[in-house]
């Protein structure tokens, strides 16, 4: 077989990452129809369909999706490099380091905490969602990804590494001096909740904890950011759950306290990473402080 057009096969990483002709061909600033073409071209090369339609949506064959395993290694190892060259070899380290947007800020700063003391080193902090994190680790954007969730290994077939940096238990929390004398969930029937949002695992244990109780929570608000539970819970005067490090400096100050932790109920944080050929070494420092045993 003739070797491979690697610009075509490029173009078919992209669009098999994304999953989208028309969004591949807007990020990859070509026309649709040369795209599909490329592609098309590929097929021909090595006499195997790689796509097929669902729908809207492009689905990969088996063939499809080992062709992209290899793609994966060729082209992520390249922008790895391309990223190397572009810094300059310098002694100076820059981290690029991307969290979810919910995430709570205490807990990111106790991460980048050791980061402060080395004067060789500087970083950047980039909020985004968890598909927008991903796409930064991809194309070499982001060194590493704070999140509260491990990332399986098939998402978009890269074999992600998803290291366990910090765990934090989740407890009730509610205004200084207002607790009530008696366990949960005895002096807790007029209270008022502000609550994690659905979609998050705190959210399912506290309801767990509540069903384990026969308690019936009244709920005033669901939020899904922690930054927003912490403001909320610091001026609404209604109860909360979370990790206790969300609202540490209001424990502090005593505007808030610890009412009750939930029985083996914890908050998980991971670094994710994709695999690379070097990881610079005050990132493996960094996550070896964090390493739990």
């Amino acid at each position: 077989m003739p070797r491979l057009n690697y610009h075509h096969l490029y173009y078919f990483w992209r669009v098999a990452n994304i999953g989208h002709l028309t969004q591949a061909a807007e990020q990859l600033h070509v026309s649709q129809s040369a795209l599909s073409a490329q592609i098309k071209q590929l097929e021909n090369k090595i006499g195997r369909t790689l796509f097929e339609r669902e729908g809207r949506r492009l689905v990969l064959t088996d063939v499809g999706r080992r062709v992209q395993s290899y793609a994966q290694d060729i082209f992520s190892t390249g922008e790895e490099l391309e990223q190397y060259l572009k810094s300059g070899n310098t002694s100076h380290t820059h981290l690029n380091i991307g969290f979810e947007t919910h995430l709570s800020r205490n807990f990111i700063e106790a991460f980048i905490t050791p980061l402060f003391a080395q004067d060789d080193v500087s970083f950047s902090l980039y909020a985004r969602t968890m598909s927008d994190l991903t796409e930064g680790l991809l194309n070499h954007e982001l060194d590493i990804a704070l999140t509260n969730r491990a990332i399986t290994n098939d998402v978009q077939g890269v074999l992600w590494q998803n290291q366990l940096v910090a765990r934090q238990s989740v407890a009730i929390v509610g205004p200084y001096g207002q607790q009530p004398e008696q366990p949960f969930p005895k002096g807790y029937e007029d209270k008022h909740w502000i609550l994690p949002a659905r979609n998050m695992g705190i959210r399912s244990v506290f309801e767990s904890f509540c069903a384990t109780h026969e308690y019936r929570a009244d709920i005033k608000a669901e939020v899904d950011d922690m930054a927003m539970m912490r403001l909320l819970a610091r001026d609404s005067g209604f109860l909360s759950v979370m990790p206790p490090v969300v609202v540490k400096d209001e424990i502090e100050a005593k505007k808030l306290e610890i009412y009750q932790e939930l029985p083996q109920a914890y908050e998980h944080f991971y670094a994710l990473q994709m695999p690379r050929k070097f990881i610079p070494e005050v990132l493996l420092h960094l996550l070896r402080s964090h390493q739990l045993e």
